[in-house]
């Protein structure tokens, strides 16, 4: 019939949508130039059986019912896209008991199970917090640990001292887990802040000791006369310290109102972990110390060779 697919989507175009055609400028302005269908003549699907097309060749008006048909079929309303991909949302409540991350990862394996590698798993909202939360923390973790290390061997001037005082970190890490436990919260974002702080709070007791330890050792004693004086001199003070960060946190513990229930959780993490951690730090530094004290030398072991070279020579 002379009738061009350019042609009938260019009618398409302009009566069921608009089209720019040129411009025009008038007092200096330039205006566009738009061609569209009247709005109450493109509201329904029949209205396009009224839109008339020009055959090139004939140059007579051809119905657009003639050339094209229509088909209805169901579509969802809108297509969702996350970070430019075609997704599908799943949003849920959890219930009582459950916990965020067991949901997201019983999610994750019903996915994997039904559907393989192929989709790509991301997340909103809350989950999205959660789970960058989560990856955080953990990188958080890891450089507090290597920085404290660093700190400590800077101090000490040993890698070994250190090693003995960052022993206390997994038992005050244990002692948080298991405060959570008894007291049935759950390790999630502000548990893991509070176990972040404990690594500073369980090395200080460890700090104690080997520093005094140390300057023990510098007098000239052994390393079992110097560590086992150490303790018994020391006790006092970790107690006191160890005794005073928990009952700091007993307000936190008591709170009420909005935001309780996180304030409750650094505080079960704080209490129990710093009294596992004194509690088994007085029995483990010493023997840590007493086993790995003996590779080292003291920090004035150049000044006793100089004196004796000098009395040598003396001599």
């Amino acid at each position: 019939m002379g009738v061009s697919i350019a042609q009938i989507g260019r009618t398409l175009e302009t009566m069921l949508g608009f089209r720019k055609v040129t411009t025009y400028i008038d007092r200096g302005e330039e205006y566009d130039v738009i061609l569209e269908g009247k709005k109450e003549q493109k509201q329904t699907p029949t209205d396009i059986r009224n839109i008339y097309v020009r055959s090139e060749t004939g140059n007579e008006l051809i119905p657009l019912s003639s050339l094209v048909s229509l088909n209805e079929f169901a579509d969802s309303a809108s297509k969702n896209r996350f970070n430019r991909l075609r997704a599908i949302t799943l949003s849920a409540t959890l219930k009582d008991g459950y916990l965020l991350g067991d949901a997201l990862k019983y999610l994750e394996n019903i996915t994997r199970a039904e559907l393989g590698n192929a989709p790509v798993i991301n997340y909103k909202g809350q989950s999205r917090e959660f789970v960058d939360a989560s990856r955080a923390l953990f990188f958080a973790f890891g450089l507090s640990l290597l920085v404290v290390f660093l700190v400590l061997a800077a101090q000490f001037e040993s890698f070994v001292h250190p090693l003995t005082v960052m022993l206390t970190v997994p038992l005050a890490v244990a002692g948080a887990l298991g405060g959570l436990y008894l007291a049935g919260s759950s390790l999630n974002v502000y548990s893991q802040v509070g176990i972040l702080m404990l690594i500073g709070l369980a090395a200080k007791n460890g700090i104690l000791i080997v520093e005094f330890a140390n300057q023990l050792r510098n007098e000239g004693k052994t390393v079992a006369e110097a560590i086992l004086e150490s303790a018994r001199t020391r006790l006092r003070p970790v107690l006191m310290t160890s005794v005073s960060t928990a009952i700091g946190a007993v307000p936190l513990i008591l709170a009420s109102g909005a935001g309780a229930e996180s304030r409750f959780t650094i505080g079960v993490v704080i209490i129990s972990g710093v009294a596992l951690s004194t509690v088994l730090t007085l029995f483990l530094v010493p023997v840590a110390y007493s086993l790995l004290a003996r590779f080292t030398l003291t920090t004035n072991h150049v000044a006793h060779q100089i004196e004796a070279l000098e009395r040598d020579l003396s001599n």
